[in-house]
């Protein structure tokens, strides 16, 4: 079946229509080329045509890109750069084309779509909240390969374009009617009229909406010059040399507005040599790992119940985080319960504010704001309880409160209400001992701040049904998360493994080393924040909590620096009461080390150790516990484990994971590393058994 169909109008405008058989959304594919060929022919050839106008066949995708697998099959850099020319040259006969051709775009144009939609001579959108046009490429270690970094920019101007491309982020409608992206924004309902009316106009040369002072410096020599050279400084301060797509694009830009020929094919060139880097093999397969659970469902062959109506017990910080996701994700009510009315006002103003933000900025309507506010409610008992499917727990760590949860509900509402506690270091099995129905209770544990967090836990104890695990998982990701399903047990995956990491830290900085140092190392080897930065925003107290119980289950090796309760005995808690490791008293709060903490710490700071042995000292603990976590089964499978700490705690995606990592090491060095230290230095860092196996019998984790 063809993925295109062109049906001509009495008044000479003809619908070009894609519509790939068989795919939700539509992708562009590499062997399309002919078919695309040779309706352009019959466009150029028949003299009945005046205007074309290309459209989408499905309900609300324009194009969502290019498709990414193709890329898997170039061999070399030359192979992908030959794609990128195939894109470019099928673009530029769209925009040489004597005949109009218009974009009417409802739904995401994302990547190749809005490149495809750039070399149309007019584009027009809906205006509907699901249309959005970007150019994510660089979120999977590319750049946008079929002419998207030299048409942006002189439609919208160099520091627009730039911003978009370097972030990937995408513009709603509104955004790309003001930037000039679009020509039009109309009703979903006249959107194919109004497109076929810009499609008897004449073709335009193309202009940009360039504001006066950004004219300044991209009009003149020395603002271009000072323009790309504060954008490579910038960029090159955030990825710190891990990426290399941004710095690529920002080339492509430049060589660009010298000469266009040159940019086209400096554009294809890198494109070619992204394809094949390391980084972006591994940034495309987290996006092949996550397409592919989003597929699964919980426990295979059981289809989850349709959850309706929720409660979330706690109206704190998380409680309010996950009644944000409920109500405007998952669409669904959220009854917040507190013992305390300012509980609920504060859970119901995370949500206010959150959304007031977007309507300042037009991203929503007011009206939209009203509706999301109106799935949320609040009381003091557990009125409104009983019809509730699912019921979310977030109230302090102590067991005896949330068994007395599990006890509420049970008697408040139906038998079939799922209890799902966000816990972060609790066993469920312990939440659910004294329950009467124990199949009904689950883990599911959110990260913060819970509306940007993409990932959840779902743990379910020896005795939850398969049907409560299934619809847990399928609530998550309606709630916009990247559910995985880990075991029971203290911390869970993802705390397991952050634990050690963050406490040898810890036994780092006892030796001497700066804490400054100790967490630019980590962030220059990928981490978001330092650990020690980490511990200030996460709360030391809540940091720290955890230690006693892993060490409980787990042993010696969970064993955390006691100069942590010294801290803590100063109140020092982190952030939220402005006193932790970093000073919070300053011009610029929370960017420096608080020198007095070295006090309490009872050291004189001095750097003693590189870089990469502080690193190497930290990760490798991570490391070692995540094969621990993958032997117990406390996760399925290395993809999981992957997943859950780049989604987790921001394991460098560039990597591809712990398990991706320690593949690309090799399981020889990784072990060798670990016995180096273990002699030299503590136990704990004693090799895994699955590595030692795996090391004699030559396997990888994804072999």
């Amino acid at each position: 079946m063809s993925a295109f169909t062109l049906t001509k109008r009495d008044d000479g405008i003809a619908i070009l229509t894609m519509d790939v058989p068989g795919d939700s959304m539509n992708t562009l594919k590499a062997d399309f080329g002919d078919e695309i060929t040779s309706i352009l022919d019959q466009i150029e050839s028949d003299s009945d045509i005046n205007g074309v106008v290309v459209a989408s066949g499905k309900k609300d995708s324009f194009v969502a890109g290019a498709d990414v697998s193709m890329l898997a099959a170039c061999n070399s850099a030359d192979e992908a750069e030959e794609l990128s020319i195939a894109g470019q040259k099928l673009f530029d006969r769209i925009e040489n084309m004597k005949k109009t051709f218009v974009a009417a775009i409802h739904g995401p144009a994302l990547g190749g779509g809005l490149e495809l939609a750039l070399a149309c001579h007019y584009r027009v959108c809906s205006d509907s909240p699901k249309t959005q046009v970007g150019l994510p490429e660089v979120q999977l270690g590319l750049l946008p390969g079929s002419g998207g970094t030299q048409r942006l920019p002189a439609l919208v101007g160099v520091q627009q374009a730039m911003k978009m491309m370097l972030t990937g982020a995408p513009v709603r409608a509104k955004q790309a009617k003001k930037y000039g992206i679009v020509d039009d924004m109309v009703p979903e309902s006249v959107l194919l009229d109004v497109a076929a009316e810009f499609a008897t106009k004449k073709i335009k040369k193309r202009t940009n909406k360039k504001a006066l002072s950004n004219k300044v410096l991209e009009d003149t020599s020395f603002g271009r010059n000072f323009l790309f050279k504060k954008a490579r400084e910038q960029t090159l301060s955030k990825t710190l040399g891990n990426y290399p797509a941004p710095m690529y694009i920002i080339d492509c830009i430049e060589t660009g507005l010298q000469d266009s020929r040159k940019g086209y094919a400096t554009e294809a060139r890198l494109f070619g040599q992204l394809v094949m880097t390391p980084e972006s093999k591994q940034l495309r397969g987290i996006f092949f790992a996550t397409t592919d659970m989003k597929k699964e469902s919980g426990v295979e062959g059981v289809a989850p119940t349709k959850v309706k109506k929720v409660g979330v017990l706690g109206g704190g910080l998380m409680g309010g985080g996950i009644a944000f996701v409920t109500a405007t994700k998952a669409k669904v009510p959220a009854r917040i319960k507190d013992i305390n009315p300012d509980g609920i006002a504060g859970a119901l103003r995370y949500t206010y504010d959150i959304l007031n933000k977007k309507v300042k900025k037009k991203f929503i309507r007011k009206t939209e704001m009203q509706n999301e506010m109106s799935r949320l409610s609040g009381c003091l008992d557990y009125s409104g309880y009983k019809a509730n499917d699912m019921v979310i727990e977030a109230v302090f760590e102590d067991l005896g409160l949330k068994q007395k949860m599990v006890a509420d509900i049970e008697e408040h509402c139906n038998e079939a209400t799922i209890f799902a506690s966000n816990t972060s270091s609790i066993p469920i099995a312990d939440i659910a001992a004294k329950a009467t129905r124990p199949e009904n209770v689950v883990g599911l544990h959110y990260f913060s701040p819970v509306d940007k967090m993409p990932l959840a836990e779902v743990i379910p104890h020896e005795a939850t049904s398969e049907q409560t695990i299934s619809t847990t998982v399928e609530f998550a990701k309606r709630q916009g998360k990247t559910p995985i399903v880990v075991k029971d047990g203290a911390g869970f995956y993802v705390n397991r493994i952050l634990a050690p990491y963050m406490s040898e830290a810890g036994f780092v900085a006892l030796e001497g080393q700066p804490l400054s140092d100790i967490d630019k190392a980590l962030t220059k080897f990928g981490f978001p924040v330092g650990a020690f930065k980490l511990l200030d925003e996460v709360g030391i107290d809540v940091g720290t909590k955890i230690i006693p119980i892993l060490k409980g289950q787990f042993g010696e090796r969970f064993t955390a620096p006691e100069a942590f309760d010294k801290l803590l005995e100063n109140d020092r808690k982190g952030k939220k009461n402005k006193s932790g490791f970093y000073d919070y008293k300053g011009k610029k709060p929370g960017k420096d080390i608080d020198e007095s903490v070295y006090n309490l710490l009872g050291v004189t700071p001095e750097k003693k150790l590189s870089d990469d042995i502080v690193v190497e000292r930290c990760l490798l603990l991570m490391l070692n516990e995540a094969a621990m976590c993958l032997e117990e089964g406390v996760i399925r499978n290395a993809r999981d484990g992957d997943i859950g700490a780049i989604f987790g705690i921001g394991f460098p995606p560039f990597l591809g994971g712990p398990f991706n990592y320690m593949d690309t090491l090799g399981i020889n060095h990784v072990v060798s590393r670990l016995e180096h230290y273990a002699s030299t230095y503590s136990e704990k860092y004693t090799p895994a058994k699955i590595l030692l196996s795996m090391r004699d019998e030559g396997k990888t984790f994804y072999s």
